[in-house]
């Protein structure tokens, strides 16, 4: 295969991008042949989402040149990016949440052929579009009522309604579990068969030596060689992320179990929860893993009181406990991190700051309830520098950081607040391999602080390194529960099917 622009699909050259002062990206180049699967890998705030952004026409380069099908193009904005036939799935789903799931599939294309919608057409194509991804989703349900995972179904059909030629897929495997993350697999594979170009971007290195062909790595904003998958390794691509070896992806600690913390008993929750019981110690790491619809999330919703339970007792230190509303949990010793932190963790349009400030208040404030400026601004720093979290300041909106960044605001709310138990649901979801370990560090740095701590995380490997002991649900039920000695992906997975 020769190397003249003609056989790439797609190729940026030289594209650079400022945002103020920050330079995000540094004379990067990128080439992407049709019909391969092309990594794109680096730590949060390497520039990957805003080269991504650059080519689907959401934002444009400061200097540069983008070619497609070897003849330059000019992408001005979206729909210069969607005539080219370049579709893009963000990390950040861009459904709209009132319209049903047919409507959001075909939203681009609405008004193409007339004024009149031909509704029972676009439920019989988006039917047709879902089932042969292998998937079984109302069409006629709003999206505000599907799972994260079905979500992110939708916005793959919704790309793929468009005759892709590029197809962008930004962390999709993230809300998914290990069945729907194989079925994906087999989509794309099927896509790379018609010629398409298929960027993924993603921080699971696993998946990357499974599905893609080629990677290149981004390291704060500038690109390096691309590399075949099949001549190259873990060790070496977490090298040019970070820039060193990564020696331990889970950092050791002891662990102790101190007196029982938290108890539930015969939780219930709709039908998503049924009968559901434990204990979590001081200092322990209970881990619940299962499959995406297994009622993992709703049942540390409904322990939050984020959800109403129908039935069951929770006990705090020995003393039950009646939650009415997730304040009155937090006020109890209770702090949750959610799985989706867009809509449930963080405020975008606020600052980092204050977002930090959130959930402590009266740390931060007189006896009149004003805000210590100064010692909000000192919690917030002292957060920022342990976390690690890319910005220019603490008064940076958090929109504007990037996922796994965002992610690390979230951690830092919890922090600083005493907690008694630690609910975190997907702890490292869109983070990279630098950060992941960092966020371990963390949990172990709570835990020897005597938090009981329940970890929610559709990655066994996860579970595995940073629990003492992992519950795996079912249809609601808890199927099992593993011991330190018994811990392996394929009990889990028994578990799990």
């Amino acid at each position: 295969m020769d190397n003249s622009s003609t056989s790439f699909r797609v190729e940026l050259r030289n594209i650079s991008k400022s945002f103020g002062g920050t330079k995000a990206l540094k004379d990067v180049t990128l080439k992407i042949r049709s019909g391969e699967i092309h990594a794109l890998v680096g730590e949060n705030g390497a520039g990957k989402s805003t080269l991504m952004k650059i080519l689907s026409g959401a934002i444009q380069e400061d200097t540069g040149k983008i070619f497609f099908d070897g003849k330059e193009a000019e992408i001005k904005n979206t729909q210069d990016s969607k005539n080219l036939g370049i579709g893009i799935i963000y990390q950040e789903f861009s459904l709209v949440p009132d319209l049903t799931v047919a409507e959001n599939v075909f939203l681009n294309q609405i008004g193409e052929n007339g004024i009149w919608m031909k509704w029972g057409k676009m439920k019989q194509k988006s039917d047709e579009l879902i089932k042969s991804l292998g998937f079984k989703i109302d069409t006629a349900a709003r999206v505000i009522s599907l799972s994260i995972a079905q979500q992110q179904i939708v916005e793959i059909a919704k790309a793929l309604s468009e005759n892709v030629k590029v197809l962008i897929l930004d962390e999709p495997s993230s809300v998914l579990g290990p069945h729907e993350i194989q079925r994906l697999f087999e989509i794309l594979g099927k896509l790379k068969k018609e010629d398409v170009a298929i960027i993924y971007i993603s921080h699971h290195l696993s998946e990357i030596f499974e599905i893609a062909d080629r990677v290149t790595v981004l390291k704060d904003g500038v690109s390096c060689e691309s590399l075949l998958v099949s001549e190259t390794n873990k060790d070496s691509i977490i090298r040019l992320m970070l820039g060193r070896t990564l020696n331990a992806m889970f950092p050791a600690r002891d662990s102790y179990k101190g007196e029982q913390i938290i108890k539930v008993e015969d939780i219930h929750f709709r039908d998503k929860v049924k009968g559901v019981s434990f204990e979590v110690k001081a200092g322990e790491v209970l881990g619940i893993a299962g499959l995406v619809g297994s009622g993992r999330t709703e049942t540390v919703r409904a322990i939050f009181a984020a959800e109403k339970k129908s039935h069951g007792k929770i006990f705090l230190e020995g003393k039950e406990v009646h939650f009415r509303s997730p304040h009155t949990a937090v006020r109890e010793g209770i702090g949750m991190i959610p799985e989706d932190r867009k809509k449930h963790g963080i405020i975008l349009s606020l600052s980092i700051k204050q977002n930090i400030s959130l959930t402590n208040l009266k740390e931060v404030s007189t006896r009149l309830g004003f805000i210590k400026a100064s010692k909000e601004k000192n919690i917030s720093n002292e957060l920022i520098k342990r976390l690690t979290i890319k910005t220019q300041n603490e008064n940076s909106e958090v929109s504007r950081l990037s996922g796994g960044n965002q992610q690390k605001v979230v951690l830092a709310k919890w922090i600083d607040r005493k907690c008694k138990v630690m609910i975190i649901d997907e702890p490292t979801r869109g983070v990279d391999v630098g950060a992941k370990v960092e966020i371990y560090n963390l949990i172990n740095e709570l835990a020897r602080k005597e938090v009981a701590i329940i970890v929610i995380s559709s990655e066994t490997a996860e579970l595995i390194g940073i629990c003492d002991r992992i519950l795996v649900m079912k249809k609601g039920e808890i199927q099992g529960e593993l011991k330190k000695d018994e811990f392996s992906e394929e009990s889990i997975l028994r578990l799990a099917i």
